[in-house]
């Protein structure tokens, strides 16, 4: 076991999966000498040479579209947006061509990752705060997968990689130094999996990404109070886990999501309304939301703080919801 950073982590699954397999390689923007925006791909290059470690313009439909060609070749190609948001530029290629193993009536496979930093960090601005998960989840043919700690990052990078399908992986960009015990021996996580953080018997929480910590920190706090809440990690917001969610949703009774994403069109509009259509005889009470403001992220620090959900927020929600009050 060695204590690991989650940017290492994913330094550790990108350099084993190309050590396994000659048809991996990486391309992106300063993915190469600079080693990413985040070191998640530093000194690779020296490996593996500057073909498979490829350095691009600043171009992402460009570079994007080569890399769904490059899939349909046979290769397997790790997209890194600088920050997630760039890859907006390359909508029509990630929505529109990486399905070609739907469209082709399955001639092609199209294995290809697209993966880098997103969310909103500290003072980053509303273009480099986007959370893109709500932009590609109605995306059919997409696989779509948050990581939240080094120990899943590794795993699920593992798996992202050799799965035949596109794969979108966001890592949060205030999650890159979490430490974590990583085993030795090679380990895969699956994609389509939810994580049960917490178990309890008052309410279920579903999350994903640096919420699972808020969520986390707001426990602590019920915990204080009497109150037994259970927190799932979704991780895979494409499909969901609803082997998972109804279990918890038959223990508790009760629901709250948290999400960084907008309210508006965000993860949990959808996973609500599916727990409504799946669960609602279940339900002892309506589905609750927590999610961030309908605008353009702040520059400005304490109004950024303001535009995303808080600790004390799912606290009181859970309290509120609890005591009948919603």
């Amino acid at each position: 076991m060695a204590e690991t950073f989650m940017f290492n982590a994913l330094r550790a699954a990108i350099d084993e999966e190309m050590a396994r397999d000659p048809n991996v390689f990486v391309l992106g923007e300063d993915v190469g000498h600079y080693g990413g925006s985040y070191k998640v791909t530093k000194d690779l290059y020296k490996k593996y040479g500057d073909f498979r470690l490829l350095d691009t313009p600043i171009a992402e439909n460009g570079f994007t579209g080569m890399a769904v060609g490059a899939a349909m070749t046979g290769l397997r190609p790790i997209v890194e947006g600088m920050n997630m948001g760039f890859l907006l530029l390359a909508f029509n290629q990630i929505a529109n061509n990486a399905m070609l193993r739907y469209t082709s009536g399955g001639n092609f496979t199209i294995p290809i990752v697209f993966r880098g930093p997103g969310g909103v960090g500290r003072q980053l601005g509303a273009e480099h705060s986007q959370r893109l998960e709500a932009y590609f989840h109605a995306v059919p043919g997409l696989k779509i997968v948050a990581c939240s700690t080094p120990y899943n990052a590794k795993g699920l990078l593992k798996a992202a990689i050799r799965d035949n399908n596109p794969v979108l992986f966001f890592e949060h960009v205030l999650l890159y130094n979490l430490k974590e015990d990583l085993p030795d021996e090679e380990y895969i996580c699956p994609l389509d999996k939810a994580e049960l953080v917490r178990p309890g018997k008052d309410v279920t929480i579903l999350t994903y990404s640096r919420m699972r910590y808020h969520c986390l920190q707001a426990v602590k706090t019920l915990e204080k109070e009497g109150f037994d809440p259970e927190v799932i990690d979704l991780i895979s917001l494409k499909p969901f886990d609803f082997e998972a969610i109804e279990a918890s949703i038959r223990k508790t009774h009760r629901v709250i999501i948290v999400e960084e994403c907008m309210k508006t069109g965000g993860i949990a509009a959808e996973l609500s309304a599916a727990i409504m259509e799946r669960c609602f005889d279940e339900l002892d009470a309506p589905v609750v939301r927590l999610s961030s403001q309908d605008i353009p992220t702040p520059y400005n620090g304490k109004l950024e703080n303001l535009t995303i959900v808080q600790p004390e927020q799912i606290a009181a929600a859970v309290k509120d919801l609890l005591t009948a009050k919603v």
